[in-house]
């Protein structure tokens, strides 16, 4: 895997294959201290993702295991796999599966991937994967007494056998001796499978690669167990669990326990057979330790990822509310508005838009001071939202300026709405907000009808407004486009007195 993933994920693997987790553990938090899904733009992004998904649950880390595993199964071209990357990636996400459990498709994309190693011509490429294929066939048919158990300890055995041609000296090499000793011992054929373990465990030893000897001693166990000397089987068999203890492997674990406490019990030897079975249950609580370790962890990333959702959408929320007021801004205005101006219009309805000015609003500050104005500018807020209904857009635009898009509304709706503005606010008792004052606020109110365009909509209630201010303010103007009547047709919207 040299070429196919960085020197520190390799580096991590061989800290995890020799036992030595504290230090993988400190060094995969290195690795992916910033984003455990970043991928330098030279490596195959799908096969260092599954490989780092590989080690994150050899590490216990199983939600970010999951997480990765899928990220690297969604970046896969699963439909038309090609090359070493996709060989190499196809057959860990396979394995990784079959060590998760979740067997039915793991052993369909093991034999894929030999397929596709076949097909890239590489020898080394499709040794890695013969060799998963036949592992993960090995542990399918242990502890299995039926024609299928034969049929795959056979098929086991050629995949290794294939293996072991194709492979250069190195951890391949040693896996495929290893396992293909098992392989043999599974068909009845002893002697092979004592020659091939033996062979493992020499060139194991100088690299302590576990798995390899571990495996090895295992078949060793069930070679003499099946010569009937049970003595070495134990010694065989025991070493074989020490080894699947140090590097953490509960497939592994399990297997050889129930295998060792079998042969402590046909020596009748009650304290080896209870310890055996003792690490048996020691091997499956880690196992459930494991699952409910990582359920707590997703349980607790899925509270951080909910709370931090709610923390993104109330900023969200909040860069589109006017602090003063808690009406929408003028940049939720121009987010929201062109699409309830869709809306409208697919519906057959008339859009209106009024421009609300406050009139006299600088004497208010003037006068009462800047904290009555604000004051006052909430009040004009609060009638608003009462003379509206909930889906009206209501926006402070600027200053004294607000803005009401009224939706899904017919012909009439817009002049009858702003003129009940206008008539709230001249009506409202202002004398708490600002005090007594010569010229308490009133509105001046422009509207225009679409359909058009927020901008379009905008100039042509602005032109109204224009002509509210300069007849005098607190008044209705309706822009003239957006009329349907003629001019001395429509009725005159005027203030109930001077002001």
């Amino acid at each position: 895997m040299a070429g196919q993933l960085p020197a520190q994920d390799r580096e991590i693997r061989s800290l995890l294959d020799s036992g030595r987790f504290d230090e993988a553990d400190i060094a995969f938090d290195e690795l992916t201290a910033i984003r455990p899904n970043l991928v330098g733009d030279q490596w195959n992004r799908a096969t260092v993702l599954v490989h780092r998904a590989s080690l994150a649950w050899r590490l216990d880390r199983i939600p970010l295991a999951l997480e990765l595993a899928a990220e690297g199964w969604t970046e896969l071209d699963v439909d038309h796999p090609s090359g070493v990357s996709a060989a190499h990636t196809i057959s860990m996400l396979g394995y990784l599966l079959e060590t998760i459990g979740h067997r039915a498709p793991a052993l369909e994309l093991m034999a894929l991937s030999v397929q596709v190693a076949r097909k890239s011509g590489e020898k080394s490429t499709l040794a890695h994967c013969l060799t998963r294929e036949a592992n993960s066939l090995v542990f399918r048919a242990v502890g299995r007494r039926n024609e299928s158990a034969a049929e795959q300890f056979e098929q086991a055995r050629a995949l290794f056998e294939e293996a072991r041609t194709l492979a250069s000296p190195g951890q391949v090499q040693r896996s495929a001796l290893a396992g293909g000793s098992r392989a043999h011992a599974g068909v009845g054929d002893l002697e092979a499978a004592e020659r091939l373990a033996h062979e493992a465990l020499r060139l194991s030893g100088p690299v302590r690669d576990l798995f390899s000897s571990s495996v090895a001693n295992w078949t060793l166990a069930v070679v003499r167990r099946d010569q009937d000397s049970l003595t070495d089987a134990r010694t065989f068999a025991s070493r074989a669990l020490d080894g699947a203890e140090s590097i953490r492997d509960t497939m592994l674990m399990m297997r050889f326990s129930l295998d060792l406490a079998s042969i402590c019990g046909q020596l009748s030897d009650p304290v080896g057979e209870s310890e055996a079975l003792r690490r048996t249950v020691d091997a499956s609580s880690l196992a459930v330790e494991t699952l409910q370790e990582g359920l707590g962890q997703a349980l607790e990333q899925r509270r951080v990822a909910v709370q931090a959702q709610r923390m993104a959408m109330a900023a969200q929320e909040a860069a589109l509310r006017d602090p003063l007021t808690g009406l929408t801004n003028r940049l939720g205005l121009e987010r929201r508005a062109p699409v309830l101006l869709e809306q409208t219009a697919a519906k057959g309805r008339v859009p209106w838009l009024m421009l609300v000015d406050v009139d006299w609003f600088k004497d208010v500050n003037d006068d009462a001071g800047h904290a009555a104005g604000d004051a006052a500018l909430q009040e004009v807020a609060h009638l608003l939202r009462r003379e509206c209904r909930v889906d009206d857009l209501i926006c402070r635009w600027a200053g004294d300026e607000f803005v009401v898009l009224l939706v899904d509304a017919s012909e009439e709706t817009g002049p009858a709405v702003a003129e009940r503005i206008r008539a709230a606010v001249d009506a409202h008792d202002w004398r708490l907000v600002v005090g007594r004052m010569k010229q308490p606020p009133t509105v001046s109110i422009g509207v225009a009808a679409g359909p058009a365009e927020l901008e379009h909509l905008f100039a042509a209630a602005d032109i109204a407004l224009y002509r509210a201010k300069r007849a005098g303010r607190n008044r209705v103007e309706i822009d003239d486009e957006s009329s349907t009547q003629d001019e001395s047709e429509m009725p005159t919207i005027s203030p109930t007195d001077s002001r």
